[in-house]
Order: C-alpha cells, then sequence, then structure tokens
C-alpha cells in the first residue's frame, strides 16, 4: 500500500520568536506574578475557641477509635465505645448545649463563612482575570498561526484539540495552532513552575482551582453543619464496628510459626 507524502508547510521562521517565546514567557510570567499575588490576599485563619476545638478534636477521638480498634484489647475497645457514645449522644461535648435540636444558623451571618467565601473569591478572581486577559491577547495577535510541528505521529483525534482557530481539514494533525500551544502551556507548566518556586507553590492552575472549590474554613463543622447529628452518626459508627484484635490467639499462632520451622 502506497503512503501519502510528508505534509510540508513552509512556515516563517521569525513566527518562532515572535508568537511561541512571548506566549510561553507570558505564560512563565503570568503563573510567577499569580503566585506572589495569592499569598499577598491569603488570609491567616483565624484561631478556633477552646469550645470549637473540643467538639472537632472529640469527634477525631471517636473516628480514631473507630479507625484503630484492631490495635485494642475487646475490654479496651469497649470501655471507650461505651464512653464516646454516651458522650456522643449526651451532648456533652457541644460547644453550645443550649441550641442543641435547634436549626443550624445562617451561614451569611458567619464571619469564618464569610472568610471561606471570601478567599474562594479571591482564588477565583486571581485565576479568571489573568486567564481571560492572556486568551484576549492571544486571539487579537496570533490567532490563526501555525507556529509549530509535534516530532511524533499522532492520530486524527487530537486534530480538534491541536489545531483550535485553524479551520483546515487537509493539514497533518501534529501541526500546532497558537491557541492550542497556549492551552498546552496553561496544564504543562508545573514542573516549571516547580523549579521556580518549589514544590509548595500556587501557581498551578488546576491545583488552584480545586482549592477554590475546597472548604476554606480549617473548622470540622462547617457552617452550616449541625455538630449534634455528626456525633450521633459517629454515636451509631461506633456501635455497630464489630471488635477483633490483631493479638487474638497470638500464642497459638506463634507455636504454629515455630513448629513449621
Amino acid at each position: 500500500m502506497a503512503q501519502l507524502p510528508a505534509q510540508t508547510i513552509h512556515r516563517d521562521p521569525q513566527l518562532f520568536y515572535w508568537i511561541l517565546l512571548p506566549i510561553t514567557a507570558v505564560m512563565i510570567l503570568t503563573g510567577v506574578l499569580r503566585y506572589y499575588a495569592t499569598v499577598l490576599m491569603q488570609t491567616p485563619p483565624k484561631k478556633l475557641d477552646r469550645g470549637a476545638m473540643r467538639e472537632q478534636r472529640s469527634l477525631l477521638h471517636g473516628i480514631a477509635v473507630r479507625s484503630n480498634f484492631h490495635v485494642l484489647s475487646a475490654p479496651s475497645f469497649r470501655t471507650r465505645r461505651d464512653y464516646l457514645t454516651n458522650a456522643y449522644e449526651s451532648g456533652a461535648y457541644l460547644k453550645d448545649p443550649d441550641r442543641r435540636g435547634q436549626p443550624p444558623p445562617n451561614p451569611m451571618t458567619d464571619p469564618g463563612a464569610m472568610d471561606g467565601m471570601m478567599g474562594m473569591m479571591k482564588n477565583n478572581m486571581a485565576m479568571m482575570i489573568p486567564n481571560t486577559l492572556i486568551m484576549s491577547w492571544i486571539n487579537a495577535f496570533f490567532s490563526g498561526f501555525v507556529i509549530i510541528k509535534l516530532p511524533f505521529p499522532i492520530t486524527i483525534k487530537f486534530k480538534s484539540m491541536l489545531q483550535a482557530g485553524v479551520a483546515t481539514k487537509e493539514m497533518d494533525p501534529r501541526w500546532m495552532s497558537s491557541i492550542s500551544w497556549y492551552f498546552l502551556c496553561y496544564f504543562g507548566l508545573q514542573f516549571v513552575f516547580n523549579f521556580l518556586l518549589g514544590n509548595e507553590n500556587a501557581a498551578n492552575q488546576m491545583a488552584q482551582q480545586m482549592a477554590g472549590m475546597g472548604a476554606q474554613n480549617p473548622q470540622m463543622f462547617g457552617p452550616g453543619v449541625d455538630p449534634d447529628k455528626q456525633f450521633k452518626t459517629e454515636a451509631e459508627n461506633l456501635a455497630v464496628v464489630e471488635h477483633y484484635s490483631v493479638l487474638d490467639n497470638v500464642e497459638d499462632r506463634l507455636l504454629e510459626g515455630i513448629k513449621s520451622k
């Protein structure tokens, strides 16, 4: 079967210096500036008061007992389970026992929740504004340019991804447009940011998006969450645990291992 001749496109060599390098440099500088802007806009988390800290630590205590019950003996586990279950059901660890059974307060009136919303909004703005400006800049000055050819073969399925903004059906899928190069830099410059800023940097766009969607409040009981319901749920989880210990019949297992040798 005859092979099709290799497709050749005569490009101006200056495109490499006037399009590819500027887009790459702008993306790197934008990531570095975004990192420092995010650091400046970050607000230190508020310290939890004694009651809130007690709620959080007591629930973590129950979760730790439920997750590591196999390292406890049966009497030790039963003692801890009975004590925590009674405390959770009676509301002994609640920060405000008088509000037990009442609906949680409105999150919009909680200062901690408002700080979390403002932090999420700042992260989203730090992502949206630079990306919108860079995309507008590329569309205005570099739209429709083919700037680079990949050195390895790819299938036709990658054509729409690598040739965004270039409406040609016969072009080899290995050719890449300027807009596609922008998206490649957008998702592939994390190693450069790690080298420039360290591993714990905030220039990674995807990591910032996930952080923006995550909870900004360090408290375990976030806004709109009823601590009493969480305590009762954890009490039910402790009650249904079927205990076993890694030390059960350890003497017999040890003797069997010695005899087998």
